[in-house]
């Protein structure tokens, strides 16, 4: 027999940017590259008859490989080691938890994890005292499932020697009561308070945590991320070095690109040394982009704003939140990181961050072949959407935020009141300003699946909702086929990685396979569908047991 010219086909439905819908066809793949996609049946069926080996799509439909470009997955991973508290919902329900993972754990000198939400603890969120009922003696620190506060007990300020004579840390915040002992909590940068007292977790610890994630991510689909936060902040570990061990082993089964952390304190100098790890970074591990945090998040002040928040009775309170960069020294960070050919991944949540973020970015311009992205985008001046496309900044989408639930209702529109509420992830006005969107899942702080994020996207209602539930502003929701752009070619576009996000000859074969095609599922359903199995140059790195692809 002549020797094959093809190593796999895919046959059935598939879709890629630029198509209005699925169409029927074949996509062939030659070693890791895509080379032939045809739909004349003749063409299929030749194309077919010379492979090595054959893929129905059935009922499904493949798609380019999903693409998360801003998710944390080695501190989900460590994450998944710890506590986990990302299940429960109420105060009683965390507390319960947290007793039997102290009980199960005797060995254990820190009692550590992560989850817990500030809804369930609504009268100054949670208390030391909480925890020494459950840990006794032992430390505990328990950060929020969103990352910017670590709940403390007694002993854990004790260690790290946090007193009511303890200054709050550039950045950061130590809640404390009236007369001015900490309660705690300890918001932002304050949570690198523990650094020196808590244990951190070992090279072996990182490695399994980041085979674990990534295992979970394949199993959503994802063929590669944007690791948002490769340095230390917070309570976070570094974790360039196991992505480069993982990268240099062939462990690493997805295209990742860290993005290095801006650490304010130590100004432009640090530049050199990320330079450095750029030109260091191996095989499926790159380093392209710059992380800067501009602010912090709403629920807790920190998130920067042009007007204030409210208090509980809904008038003005003098707080605006901080700017991490004070905008004179942003402008001077940007022109170095630019001039170092640094691309920028921007966080801001509050609506002067972002203002900020995009002037300094007008004060020194794009040479026109860097990447930069904002991510988050919680609050929106209308005024700023229409700035974005000029300076080819890419909005880089959380979905899964954007809807109703206690996260929104209890925590945030309070504190911002009913004409901020309504300028909140701003999908569709964006996408109408011809904005480049990307998504990402921001993981552990909300679900890995881009199908419950594209689901969001699509409906502004939580996954599992009923048809009757509240839509979140119902005017920027985005299409199916804007949505599947942004987890595909947008998520490619800000990772650099130019020959992926779409389905055509010469693009590497990373592939995600559905179990049903999404453009025939009621938009409610669509936090359903399934990925049965993912390939990333070609090769199977996941599939569902019952879709378990012959090699």
């Amino acid at each position: 027999m002549p020797e094959s010219r093809v190593d796999v086909v895919f046959t059935g439905n598939f879709w890629t940017a630029g198509l209005p819908g699925p169409v029927t066809g074949a996509v062939g793949i030659t070693g890791d590259v895509i080379t032939a996609v045809e739909h004349a049946p003749s063409a299929v069926e030749e194309l077919t008859s010379s492979a090595r080996r054959v893929i129905e799509t059935g009922d499904g439909l493949l798609l380019p490989g999903f693409q998360d470009a801003h998710v944390h997955p080695i501190m989900a991973g460590v994450r998944l080691q710890e506590c986990a508290l990302h299940d429960p919902e109420s105060a009683e329900q965390f507390l319960d938890a947290i007793d039997r993972y102290a009980r199960t754990h005797p060995d254990r000198e820190w009692i550590t994890g992560a989850g817990w939400t500030f809804a369930a603890f609504p009268d100054g969120g949670p208390r030391r005292e909480l925890l020494d009922a459950i840990c006794g003696g032992r430390p505990a620190a328990l950060v929020v499932r969103d990352e910017h506060a670590v709940w403390v007990n007694t002993a854990a300020l004790e260690q790290a020697g946090i007193t009511s004579t303890t200054p709050d840390p550039m950045g950061g915040r130590i809640q404390r009561d009236r007369s001015g002992v900490p309660t705690g909590v300890l918001h932002e940068a304050a949570m690198a308070l523990l650094n020196d007292v808590k244990p951190v977790p070992s090279a072996a610890d990182l490695d399994t945590a980041l085979i674990a994630a990534q295992r979970t991510l394949h199993t959503h689909g994802v063929t590669a991320w944007q690791d948002a936060l490769v340095g230390n902040f917070g309570d976070i570990a570094d974790v360039y070095d196991t992505y480069h061990r993982a990268a240099a082993a062939g462990r690493l089964t997805a295209r990742v690109s860290g993005a290095l952390f801006y650490e304010p304190s130590l100004g432009i100098d640090q530049i050199a040394e990320m330079a450095a790890r750029r030109d260091a970074a191996t095989g499926l591990f790159t380093t392209h982009t710059v992380k800067i945090m501009q602010d912090g998040i709403p629920e807790n002040h920190t998130a920067a704003m042009h007007a204030p928040y409210l208090d509980v009775t809904g008038l003005p309170t003098d707080i605006t939140g901080d700017s991490l960069i004070a905008p004179d020294v942003l402008d001077e960070v940007i022109h170095a990181l630019q001039s170092a050919g640094f691309d920028m991944h921007f966080h801001t949540m509050g609506d002067r961050a972002l203002t900020e973020v995009l002037n300094a970015l007008e004060k020194t311009p794009n040479p026109g072949d860097l990447r930069h992205q904002i991510a988050h985008l919680q609050s929106v001046r209308p005024s700023d959407i229409a700035r974005f496309a000029p300076l080819n900044v890419t909005a880089n989408i959380q979905p899964l935020w954007a809807a109703h639930g206690q996260q929104m209702d209890h925590l945030c529109i309070p504190l911002i009141g009913a004409e901020r509420a309504d300028q909140q992830f701003p999908f569709a006005d964006l996408a109408r300003a011809d904005v480049r969107l990307a998504a990402g899942s921001d993981w552990p702080v909300s679900d890995p699946s881009p199908m419950q994020a594209i689901h969001v996207a699509v409906n502004r209602v939580a996954p599992g909702s009923d048809t009757d539930a509240p839509v979140f502003i119902e005017r920027q929701r985005l299409s199916l086929v804007q949505a599947l752009t942004a987890y595909t070619v947008g998520g490619a576009y800000v990772n650099r990685l130019d020959r992926t996000g779409t389905i055509a000859p010469g693009m590497l074969a990373d592939l995600t396979l559905l179990d049903r095609d999404p453009f025939t599922t009621a938009p409610l359903d669509l936090h359903s569908i399934l990925p049965i199995g993912t390939f990333v140059g070609g090769t199977q790195v996941w599939a569902a047991d019952e879709y378990q692809f012959p090699a």
